[in-house]
């Protein structure tokens, strides 16, 4: 890849797809289903099924879950970091919409997939774990709209806010 003709996965006898298939937990439609809408029971296993494997390696944890709320602890890790080690803004922005969509899914209606997310990165990512709350502040017939914030968990200093904007 990227200029090296001979180093494709293909080349290799590998096909790239598998490595991300393979560990994805299956269930039958019927019991997918009823997961949801999401609760603090049902919410580690909507997190298992739902989201991809290599979301699932930013390490967020201690979900918890009320009506139209959802925060989840995302750890300071380092492979999240840049080299001068604030954690970077495509691990924040995967954690916002994962958390974001966790707290629409506590609805009553089926999630297409996020239509709009504007994040504001208000201070750098470091030195604490952090703190992602969502809040659905209107759920219509075909959208809902949910801001979200980042925050220190120590401190309780804002690290980034979003507006996020699901279709039905």
């Amino acid at each position: 890849m990227y200029g090296d003709a001979g180093s494709s996965s293909k080349a290799r006898g590998r096909n790239p797809v598998d490595a991300v298939l393979e560990p994805w937990p299956s269930l039958p439609m019927s019991s997918a289903r009823d997961l949801f809408p999401v609760t603090q029971t049902t919410v580690d296993a909507v997190y298992d099924v739902i989201f991809a494997p290599w979301l699932k390696e930013i390490g967020l944890t201690d979900f918890k879950i009320e009506t139209g709320r959802a925060s989840a602890r995302l750890p300071e890790a380092d492979h999240l970091k840049f080299r001068n080690g604030g954690v970077c803004g495509q691990a924040l922005m995967a954690a916002i919409d994962t958390v974001a969509v966790l707290a629409v899914a506590t609805g009553d209606k089926e999630i297409k997939g996020t239509a709009y997310q504007h994040t504001q990165f208000l201070r750098s990512a470091r030195g604490d774990d952090m703190i992602v709350t969502a809040e659905v502040l209107r759920a219509g017939k075909s959208t809902a709209y949910v801001d979200t914030r980042i925050t220190f968990a120590g401190s309780g200093a804002l690290v980034a806010h979003a507006v996020l904007e699901f279709a039905f």
